[in-house]
């Protein structure tokens, strides 16, 4: 694949997607043989580039710039670092299962992959854009398709089912109703997500727009604008220009992440999502917010990182705290899970305040771990629903002996989620609450005990689905059996677990990504730099040690002495 490794990546869902739109819808076979196609070339792409990926060299890779508008200073510029790198993976891993875990989708078919294709490459643009233009663009690409899979594939809640009865009608249309989020039709989850993003989204640009101008340098590359933009000390209502940029950048993309208190459309549109877009909402949609925070406001504003992401640092604990009392107390399946993603976001703002090494390699990570831990736990909860044709976790129990598969998966994807050894999200939390106690000890004890309630309302959901006497309406649901069933679920444990053994190319790549970020933001001169130059004075020291010199015996007190010098 080699240079055009990022193209593939990029164009083979859109590619997919484009020879779609030919293809009858009474083609099932053909129409998912299209789909799991495409989304196999950019998976195949994806794990290449990661594995290609030289941690050593560092920087950004796989490099492609094709100019737009020179007149503007915008260009189609791609390229990944260790940050990008493993979300573009993770697209590419739940683009494939989400295929599958929608193969019995058979209302419109075509268009639901269509919209499904083009929503996971704007996610992937954006993992891989240096041009702000484009990552902006690839941003806003991907609340169209989400607003057409909720409002068309979606499905209402439980609450709002039984106010379409006649005695409901009136308490349905009642203004009450429009806050109680538990009761959301998913027409109402759809135009929520669509207004709180490009309300929020209209922010974001107004900081890009800001940059643009005031930079001077008549381009949006952000490598040249990480180099040369100066934006600090112009006043502006009272403060500096650096800070209203920073703040229009942060809280403009925060909303997607989700942080509270801009949260409430995430929960309310899992609920309504297929679950295949409920994966794709939460395992890479919503990172999309810190990946851009990190972006922009990291790259091109370090100094004023430095002073204000301390604010992020007070508003993860309301994220994490609040998220995981809504989850305990929740009754549906998917606002489970939903509040438990926006829950586990908090870990990753935490990551990223702390401004640290082995913090912001975590919250990495554990963007990562969390798109595979939640992307089990959605599309067994998609299963279960398509089974049993409800939600609502109390008339559900026992449904362990009707499927056994899916249970055993489940015991896992709420392992993954808890943080247990063995799974790729322990080291990421492991890595944010070490390296945020220095800075952040009252934040990292609040993280704490949100994993202990994370626990308690995963453990609650799944004793309440899979065990315990089973209602016999439910008697019908069977197991996921055939291939094309278990296969999602597979890969996703698959490499859940396999990083959470074997983590060292994962940390390396993310590693060549934070570390010059972080210098650049704080100052000091990155881990792997001290180490490196700590191992050219050894080996200098050695090179003048008289144990080169064959015919010279040196003295052994002498010469351990010298070492312990070197060492030090």
């Amino acid at each position: 694949m080699g240079e055009y490794t990022l193209l593939y990546i990029l164009f083979a869902p859109f590619a997919g997607a484009l020879a779609l739109i030919f293809v009858s819808n009474r083609q099932f076979m053909l129409v998912r043989g299209i789909a799991a196609g495409s989304a196999f070339v950019s998976l195949i792409a994806s794990l290449y580039l990661f594995y290609a990926f030289d941690p050593v060299k560092g920087g950004y890779q796989f490099v492609q710039k094709f100019e737009w508008s020179k007149q503007l200073g915008i260009s189609l510029h791609l390229g990944v670092d260790g940050i990008g790198t493993p979300l573009v993976l993770a697209s590419g891993i739940l683009l494939f299962a989400g295929i599958f875990v929608s193969w019995h989708i058979k209302d419109r078919t075509k268009e639901f992959y269509i919209w499904l294709l083009i929503l996971a490459a704007a996610t992937i643009g954006v993992f891989m854009s240096l041009d702000l233009f484009f990552l902006y663009f690839f941003y806003e690409m991907s609340v169209i398709p989400m607003y057409l899979l909720l409002g068309m594939w979606g499905s209402h809640t439980k609450k709002y089912l039984e106010m379409t009865e006649p005695e409901g009608l009136k308490l349905r249309d009642s203004v009450g109703f429009i806050f109680n989020f538990g009761s959301n039709s998913k027409e109402y989850a759809a135009m929520k997500l669509v207004l709180f993003l490009s309300a929020f989204a209209v922010a974001a640009l107004m900081g890009i727009l800001l940059i643009y101008k005031y930079s001077g340098l008549n381009t949006f590359d952000i490598l040249v604008l990480r180099e040369q933009a100066n934006l600090m000390n112009i006043p502006v209502l009272g403060t500096t220009l650096d800070k209203i940029i920073w703040m229009l950048i942060f809280f403009g993309f925060a909303a997607i992440a989700p942080l509270w208190p801009l949260h409430s459309w995430s929960p309310v549109g899992h609920a309504a999502a297929p679950a295949a877009t409920s994966m794709l909402h939460a395992g890479v949609l919503m990172k999309l917010g810190h990946f851009s925070i990190i972006r922009v406001a990291f790259e091109i504003l370090p100094d004023t990182t430095r002073e204000l992401m301390p604010m992020a640092a007070v508003l993860c604990m309301f994220s994490i705290i609040y998220g995981g009392f809504v989850a305990f107390y929740a009754k549906d399946t998917k606002y489970v899970i939903g509040y438990s993603s926006s829950s586990h976001m908090g870990y990753v703002f935490l990551g990223m305040a702390a401004l640290d090494y082995i913090s912001l390699s975590g919250a990495i990570i554990y963007m990562f771990a969390h798109a595979m831990a939640t992307g089990m736990l959605f599309a067994m909860a998609g299963w279960v629903y398509d089974q049993t044709h409800t939600r609502d976790i109390p008339s559900l129990g026992g449904l362990s002996n009707k499927m056994p598969f899916i249970s055993g998966c489940f015991v896992v994807g709420c392992m993954a989620s808890v943080g247990m050894p063995g799974t790729v999200n322990f080291i990421a939390e492991i890595m944010i609450i070490v390296g945020a106690w220095n800075k952040y000890p009252l934040q990292v004890i609040v993280a704490v005990l949100g994993i202990v309630l994370t626990m308690a309302y995963l453990f609650k959901m799944m004793r309440s689905l899979f065990y315990g006497p089973m209602d016999q309406k439910h008697s019908h649901s069977h197991d996921a059996v055939s291939a094309v069933d278990r296969l999602p679920l597979l890969i996703m444990i698959s490499v859940s677990v396999g990083f959470g053994i074997f983590p060292m190319h994962l940390y390396n790549v993310v590693r060549s990504g934070v570390d010059p970020l972080i210098a650049k933001i704080t100052h000091v001169v990155p881990v792997a730099s001290q180490e490196r130059d700590a191992s050219d004075m050894t080996r200098e020291a050695r090179a003048d040690s008289p144990l080169t010199n064959p015919v010279t015996l040196p003295d052994v007190s002498r010469l351990t002495s010298h070492a312990s010098r070197s060492d030090q």
